[in-house]
């Protein structure tokens, strides 16, 4: 289930979207003891409080080091970390990733296939994991990774776009899955739409500007969506739509209209050669070779969110553009006289004042007698602690151009019914983030609306109910009762609502609603109880579909049920667990999960990692019957923080390693590096030491150990505002820390240091992956070239060994255990055998990232931590 951690905001040029936490995570919301409540609506509580404190969206204008005591410093420090970790120390020319992807496609091959570990359901809300730090029993039930897009038909096939996981496809009405975009080079969806001839256009690259959403490669046809797959030579135009995020896609005319970040683009929708046509941009010196590209704002300056079309007079178009933050241009423009002109009056209700023109979609009724709009206030957002929610509106003219009226806001939307009532956490706190409509094609009055929540209206917004609750736990009937999914509460939807869509299926209409948790349905109209909450809804992620998003991956025997098991921390779904003889995957922490700790000897031994260094640990898998509510001394799993996690001095997924030769020794970077030695007893943060300070403004990036000595990297600024990077290497009980003077000739680039691997046979042999792109897509000071670079003295000398590997984003490496090395990078993993110096490879995984590589316990397999198509795993013996 979803912690509210993710208020974001968007900072890069090309390589993807990221964002930080709006929100600081308190030290204490994943560790006290006191309290019959579950651990969601403790922090929900806690978030909202602090949120209290601490309003103020980033402007893109904000600097990294801003240390105002709002969340400035938080985002620049936090969430930041997606992106730049890519972009940095510059901005990345559009195109890098097509041509990283191109250069994988030319590797030679391992041997081997890749297994899918986690083809199994995953269930949020397993009866197993009711410890205090699990969300399980909220009533998202079985889940999956985020879908950012929709769309159905009146034949039964469903259309989900997943946010790095790519496209898929139902025809039995939702479930039974298959994923229909694997040879394209972005699996990150922005919008999904069937057009009037039954053709499914894909726009790629996520544009919900959040910390984890990659850029696409352009506009995609399929004409046959019942039957075929999308395929690159399917492209609609050129490449001018490349390295964008594509929000919306609509019809009207004869065309199709983009929304996109770099302005709203048209095309004919009947010849699809041809360039796409620039049709506003309301920065066009920004847009890339403009002479304004490499400004460091590019990025915020020419976004756009939806076009509203008037069906009865196709030429009459309004295109909402703008940055949720806030910025000059942000409003309404209609077409006059020739020209795209701002619209300043008429609106009616509908804001026309740049200040409260953020985030915002359109949906307009089938008979085109109404159009409604949600629109997210940056002005709110910047001074509202409870919402950003500008409003629910009706142009009850069916005209875009209005006049508007209001029809909902979230204090009304609070009041019926929603989990969301606390002080500092309303409807509509994420509007920027969280925005979907629809409305019934048989009923213009009847209408669907996401934010973090799903809401309705039978009346045209006289009248609102929340039948998909953000969870279940603020209501009477509720009850952590291990034989009950949710007490007595129905099922409701995972929360943070992206894309929704209406279609039949056997002769019956049903709304398909995404969310960070996969797809879920109910019937069109279906029952509610006396709540107004919805009694019907149906999770569609039943196993066949996997788009979960892992950070990190664990592995462990499993000493009760045999065989092993297999953790992973996920994006915004806690952190999963598959032991040995699982039928369904439970979930044992909530809210994100970052990076894992697994003892190889004992699977349920887990160190998780929620977000900023908010570790918890567990030595039984976090069983536990939800005892706990009325006898703490019956949890099963503690809050660990160390005290960087108090101060927000460590990034949002920060590094977290154990000892390759003592496993009790573990080290965690924030500003400090920290060790300790008590393994999984730990019990309590103040276990933790420092053992070396980097210095105010500078935090790890990644960390490694082996034998006491300690190699840990860090950034600071990390963004490309004055980036600067370093590595020092010291030993775990606090002695002989010193820099590593990285030479001048840009030997190591001045780029984001992402991950290290430690030669188990000595200490002092160390391998160094480097992140970003190379000095030919990066225009900033000490790029340089390479992305896996070797040290045989201790990181005072390093070589790079990246020879024929492609010039792509690198997250980790690792040493397996005949000497080879494995690198997992952004479009793939990639393979260098023990006494060869080229690489291959591995295997055939689609255009996915790839976070984190472990081995199994014996050293043979090689796991994967994907980020949008779950935990694979390969045998090391077959990549030969």
């Amino acid at each position: 289930m979803s912690l509210p951690t993710r208020s974001r905001r968007w900072f890069t040029v090309c390589a993807l979207t990221a964002s930080a936490a709006l929100v600081a995570i308190p030290p204490t919301a994943a560790s006290g003891r006191g309290g019959a409540v579950p651990f969601g609506v403790r922090a929900l509580g806690r978030l909202a409080e602090q949120r209290q404190h601490s309003v103020g969206v980033v402007s893109p204008h904000l600097r990294a080091d801003d240390d105002d005591g709002n969340e400035a410093d938080e985002i620049a420090e936090g969430a930041d970390q997606y992106a730049e970790a890519r972009t940095s120390p510059g901005v990345v020319a559009p195109g890098a990733y097509g041509a990283a992807w191109n250069d994988l496609q030319r590797l030679p091959r391992t041997g081997g296939g890749w297994r899918h570990v986690t083809s199994l359901p995953y269930d949020s809300d397993d009866p197993r994991y009711r410890d205090i730090d699990s969300n399980s029993s909220g009533g998202s039930g079985h889940v999956t990774g985020r879908m950012a897009a929709l769309a159905a038909d009146d034949d039964g096939y469903v259309y989900a776009g997943s946010a790095g996981g790519g496209v898929w496809r139902s025809r039995t009405g939702g479930g039974h899955w298959q994923p229909i975009s694997d040879r394209l080079p972005a699996q990150s969806t922005g919008a999904l739409a069937v057009d009037g001839a039954g053709r499914l256009w894909l726009g790629t690259g996520e544009a919900t500007t959040n910390s984890d959403a990659y850029l696409g490669s352009g506009v995609y046809v399929l004409a046959h969506p019942h039957h075929g797959t999308f395929s690159p030579r399917r492209r609609v135009g050129g490449d001018e739509l490349e390295s964008t995020t594509i929000h919306e896609l609509r019809f009207g005319g004869g065309k199709v209209w983009a929304a996109t970040s770099e302005g709203v683009w048209s095309h004919s929708t009947k010849r699809l050669n041809g360039p796409w046509k620039l049709e506003f941009a309301p920065n066009p010196d920004y847009l890339p070779g403009g002479s304004k590209a490499d400004d460091p704002n590019a990025p915020y300056k020419n976004l756009a969110n939806d076009i509203a079309i008037d069906p009865k007079d196709p030429s009459e178009v309004v295109l909402a553009v703008g940055w949720r933050g806030g910025d000059d241009y942000n409003g309404f423009y209609r077409k006059t006289g020739g020209t795209w002109t701002r619209i300043t009056s008429g609106l009616g209700d509908l804001p026309a004042d740049a200040d409260d023109v953020g985030n915002v979609t359109f949906a307009r009724s089938a008979d085109g007698s109404r159009y409604y709009a949600i629109d997210q206030s940056p002005h709110q957002l910047n001074t509202d602690p409870d919402s950003g929610l500008e409003g629910i509106f009706v142009s009850k003219s069916g005209s875009p151009a209005g006049p508007w009226t209001k029809i909902a806001d979230y204090k009304g939307l609070a009041a019926d019914n929603s989990a969301l009532t606390t002080a500092g956490y309303m409807p509509g706190v994420q509007a920027w983030y969280n925005q979907f409509l629809a409305v019934d094609p048989s009923d213009p009055q009847h209408v669907y609306a996401g934010l973090e929540e799903v809401y309705e209206t039978k009346d045209g917004g006289t009248t609102w109910s929340t039948v998909g609750p953000y969870w279940n736990f603020p209501f009477s009937c509720w009850s952590i009762d291990p034989a009950e999914q949710t007490g007595d509460c129905h099922q409701t939807t995972h929360s943070d609502q992206h894309g929704v869509a209406i279609g039949r299926y056997h002769g019956r209409s049903w709304v398909y609603v995404g969310n960070d948790g996969g797809v879920y349905k109910r019937p069109v109209g279906g029952s509610q109880d006396a709540s107004g909450h919805a009694t019907d809804w149906t999770s569609l992620n039943d196993g066949s579909i996997d788009t979960l998003q892992y950070y990190s991956v664990g592995i462990g025997r499993d000493l009760d049920h045999g065989g092993l098991s297999v953790t992973g921390g996920l994006q915004d779904n806690g952190q999963s667990v598959l032991r040995g003889g699982d039928k369904v995957m439970g979930s044992d922490f909530g809210g994100d999960g970052g990076d894992t700790l697994t003892d190889p000897a004992d699977g349920c031994d887990i160190a998780q990692e929620y977000v900023y260094l908010a570790v918890q640990v567990t030595q039984n898998c976090a069983v536990n019957d939800g005892s706990w509510t009325t006898d703490p001394s019956k949890a099963t799993s503690y809050g660990v923080a160390p005290p960087d996690n108090a101060t927000s001095e460590a990034r949002f997924i920060a590094p977290l390693a154990a000892d390759l030769k003592d496993g009790d020794t573990w080290i965690a970077g924030g500003r400090h590096i920290w060790a300790q030695t008590h393994g999984y007893a730990i019990r309590s943060g103040a276990e933790w030491t420092s053992v070396h300070d980097f210095g105010t403004g500078r935090v790890a990036t990644a960390v490694a150990a082996s034998g006491g000595k300690v190699y840990a990297a860090w950034c600071g600024p990390c963004n490309n505002q004055g980036f600067a990077r370093g590595i020092a290497v010291g030993n775990a009980d606090g002695t002989g820390w010193h820099d590593i003077s990285l030479p001048a000739d840009g030997t190591v680039p001045n780029r984001y240091l992402s991950g290290f691997a430690i030669d188990p046979k000595n200490a002092d042999h160390v391998f160094l992956a480097v992140n970003g792109f190379s000095r030919h897509w990066t225009e900033g000071p000490g790029a340089g070239v390479g992305h896996v670079f070797e040290s045989t003295d201790g990181g005072t000398t390093w070589k790079d060994i990246s020879a024929n590997l492609p010039d792509v984003p690198t997250d980790s490496v690792l040493v397996t255990a005949d000497g080879g090395l494995a690198v997992a990078t952004d479009l793939g993993v990639v393979h260098r055998a023990p006494g060869h110096t080229r690489w291959e490879r591995v295997g055939s995984l689609p255009a996915v990232a790839v976070l984190q590589l472990k081995t199994s316990p014996d050293g043979g397999t090689l796991y994967a931590a994907t980020h949008g198509r779950g935990i694979r795993a390969i045998r090391l013996r077959d990549l030969d």
